[in-house]
């Protein structure tokens, strides 16, 4: 029985978009494959205990240096030697450089260095040295749009036909909550009863900085989950409600509450808060951008990331048109159902079962 093993090493902290990624394939693929054997590589303090249900039920070995830490390549590749995977899925991308097995790479995007402005000189550096020449002599690269395989391809000297566009998914727990679940959520959060919704950090490209600038003309308060320092770092104005963290299982009820998601990033891999908004029931209004019109096609508005009135006035029309957010709503929740994460584990072990093959 071959073994694979998923790297979990960058789930820790605050969840994003590429840990939920790597949980969510721990989840759905013993259960897809039960004729491979799958375990997990965690960072040396292991997963997060609150992590509910997306906690996975396989066999968890521990790395002992922590993602991206000084010690990471040859402590990876003390567990690769010891582990001896018949397949190495590195979900992120912190790839094996001294390791000659099996592997697969997901390379979610290249905003390290189609962004440099926004990381460290040593992000850059990693890149050029380990991630670009051995995603070169990977079995199989995976990205998550077509927008990251043409940049993964441009900064990293990939030929793109290389690259697998495997989309993420999202969980058939978002959706549209009811009127009980929302009033809940709403009561332990401490939210307004209206309110508009967005989601990042305060790195430039993600641009919540336009939504500094509008949310004091906004119709509704602006919640922020991107934490308090974070929001008063970006400017945002007093009336703002900053979340620093939500619990899963209370995320389609935040989604589904608000007014409309506010996402106006000029750069993103895949986008996952706009699908989940959409699977959940709120209309979103997204920059035309990188990969979100991948994600969001004609099911929600798409804005200029530069345009701060045109945000205002289209966050105004949603507010007041009851119609034109329902509809949205429905047409968000038609599009959402497109990506699920067992489509995305599916179209993973295909990838999986020729790289196997060819070895064999």
């Amino acid at each position: 029985m071959a073994h694979v093993l998923l790297d979990l090493r960058m789930v820790r902290g605050r969840l994003h978009g590429i840990a939920r990624y790597a949980l969510e394939l721990a989840r759905a693929l013993p259960r897809l494959a039960p004729e491979l054997r799958f375990s997990g590589l965690t960072g040396p303090e292991g997963l997060p205990s609150d992590l509910g249900p997306l906690a996975p039920e396989l066999p968890l070995l521990r790395c002992s240096a922590g993602f991206l830490s000084p010690l990471e390549q040859p402590a990876l590749l003390a567990s690769l030697v010891r582990v001896r995977p018949d397949l190495f899925h590195a979900t992120s991308f912190s790839l094996p450089a001294l390791w000659p097995g099996r592997l697969v790479a997901t390379l979610h995007d290249a905003n390290h260095l189609a962004l440099p402005d926004n990381y460290g000189a040593g992000r850059q550096i990693y890149y050029r040295l380990v991630v670009g020449p051995r995603a070169q002599r990977a079995d199989a690269l995976i990205t998550v749009s077509s927008f990251s395989r043409d940049e993964l391809a441009h900064h990293l000297h990939l030929n793109p036909y290389r690259l697998q566009v495997i989309p993420q998914g999202v969980d058939p727990r978002f959706a549209p909550p009811g009127a009980s679940a929302v009033a809940d959520v709403r009561r332990r959060l401490g939210l307004p009863p209206r309110y508009f919704l967005a989601v990042g950090n305060p790195k430039p490209h993600k641009n919540l900085a336009l939504l500094a600038r509008i949310a004091e003309r906004l119709p509704a308060p602006l919640v922020v989950l991107a934490g308090e320092a974070r929001a008063e770092a970006l400017g945002m104005p007093a009336g703002t409600r900053a979340l620093e963290q939500v619990q899963e299982e209370d995320l389609p009820g935040l989604y589904g509450g608000a007014i409309a998601l506010l996402f106006p990033s000029r750069y993103e891999g895949f986008g996952l808060p706009a699908l989940e908004a959409m699977a959940s029931g709120s209309p979103v209004i997204a920059a035309r951008t990188s990969s979100l019109p991948e994600v969001v096609g004609d099911a929600g508005m798409l804005l200029d990331p530069d345009e701060t009135e045109a945000w205002l006035d289209a966050s105004v029309r949603l507010s007041r048109d009851e119609a034109a957010r329902n509809r949205l709503a429905d047409l968000g929740r038609e599009r959402a159902a497109r990506f699920t994460w067992e489509a995305c584990a599916r179209q993973t072990l295909a990838v999986y079962r020729r790289v196997l093959e060819r070895g064999g």
